[in-house]
C-alpha cells in the first residue's frame, strides 16, 4: 500500500510560514510529502528540511523529492529537531518557518497491518515509528487502574472503567493481540445506547495510540525547543487534532507571548521580561475542507511569531 495522505490546513499552514526564497524551512511531521511539496513549490533557493519517524513516510519522501536538491529528508522523531539541526550544522535560531502536522495519516489508518483502525483486523500495533511497546504491550500488561486511566485522559471515555475492566478479564482467557479483539471487548462494554454516537472503540483506540506513541510527552518536550530554533520573524506553525494536544501548544505559546511578570502592585516593571513572541488567531478548517476531508473537522492550526531572540 502506498503512503498517501490528505494533507489537512494545506494553504494556511504554508501562508503561515511566509515561504521565501533563501529560507530554511523545517517540516517536522512530513508523512506523505504534501505540506513539505508545496513549501518547496513557493521558493527557487533555500533549504527544506523533512522529517518523520515513520519508515513508511520516510520510504515514500525520498522517491518523492529523489530529485529535488533543496530538501533533505530525515528519518527521525520531531522531539529531536535540536539535534537534527545540529548535524546538519545549523546552529541556534535558524529557520524561517517550522511546522507540525500532529494528526494521524490516511495511510496509517487506512493500512490495516499497523494496527491504528478498529474496522480491520490486524496486529494490535499502532507503533508509528515501528518500533517500542505496542499496543498489544499496553493491552495485556497494564493494570485495570492504568489502563483506566489511560483511557480517561487521552481518550476522554467516560466508559473506561467497564472497558478497562472487561480488558483485564478477557486477556485472562487469551492475550488480546489484534484490534478486531479489543474493538469486540470495547464495544461489549458500552451501553447500546451510546454506541450510537460513532464507533465504541474510537475514544480508545486513540487514547492507546497516544500512550503507545508518547504524543502529548513528546510535543510538551518540544515546543518550547522549535521556537527557539527559529530567526527572529520565523513562525512556528503546529496542526493538532485533539484537545490535549490543542491545549499544550496554547499554554505553550501563551508563556511565550508573556511580558512582564512583576507583582501588580509594583509601581515599575524590575523583571525586565519581554513577550518573545506574538501569537495569530487559530485557523480551522473550512466547511468546504471538511466535506472534502471529514477527518480534517477536528484539526486547528495555531501560529506563533518569534518577536524577541
Amino acid at each position: 500500500m502506498e503512503f498517501n495522505h490528505v494533507s489537512v490546513l494545506l494553504k494556511e499552514t504554508v501562508d503561515a510560514l511566509k515561504v521565501h526564497d533563501g529560507g530554511l524551512f523545517v517540516d517536522c511531521t512530513a508523512g506523505g510529502g504534501g505540506h513539505s511539496a508545496e513549501v518547496l513549490s513557493r521558493m527557487n533557493t533555500g533549504r527544506l528540511i523533512s522529517i518523520d519517524q515513520d519508515p513508511d513516510a520516510i520510504a515514500k519522501l525520498n522517491k518523492r523529492f529523489e530529485n529535488e536538491d533543496k530538501v533533505t529528508v530525515v528519518h527521525s522523531n520531531f522531539e529531536n529537531l535540536d539535534s537534527v539541526l545540529t548535524s546538519l550544522g545549523y546552529e541556534g535560531g535558524c529557520a524561517d518557518g517550522i511546522m507540525a502536522d500532529l494528526g494521524v495519516s490516511s495511510y496509517q489508518l487506512d493500512n490495516g497491518d499497523r494496527g491504528f483502525s478498529y474496522h480491520k483486523d490486524a496486529p494490535l500495533d499502532m507503533r508509528m515509528s515501528g518500533t517500542g511497546i505496542s499496543a498489544a504491550d499496553l493491552v495485556n500488561n497494564l493494570s485495570q487502574p492504568e489502563l483506566q486511566k489511560i483511557l480517561y485522559m487521552y481518550g476522554d471515555e467516560k466508559f473506561a472503567p467497564a472497558i478497562s475492566r472487561n480488558i483485564v478479564r478477557a486477556r485472562e482467557k487469551e492475550p488480546i493481540k489484534t484490534t478486531l479483539q479489543l474493538a469486540e471487548v470495547i464495544s461489549s462494554s458500552v451501553p447500546s445506547a451510546a454506541r450510537r454516537d460513532g464507533h465504541p472503540a474510537r475514544k480508545s483506540f486513540q487514547a492507546l495510540r497516544i500512550e503507545v506513541n508518547g504524543e502529548i510527552e513528546k510535543l510538551e518536550n518540544t515546543v518550547d525547543t522549535m521556537f527557539d530554533r527559529l530567526k527572529v520573524g520565523g513562525r512556528l506553525a503546529i496542526i493538532t487534532f485533539h484537545s490535549l494536544e490543542d491545549r499544550t501548544v496554547k499554554t505553550h505559546f501563551k508563556k511565550l507571548c508573556e511580558g512582564c511578570i512583576c507583582p501588580p502592585d509594583f509601581p515599575v516593571c524590575v523583571c525586565g521580561r519581554k513577550p518573545r513572541g506574538k501569537a495569530l488567531k487559530p485557523v480551522l478548517p473550512s466547511k468546504e475542507e471538511i466535506e472534502r476531508n471529514p477527518r480534517s473537522r477536528s484539526a486547528k492550526l495555531r501560529i506563533i511569531e518569534k518577536i524577541n531572540p
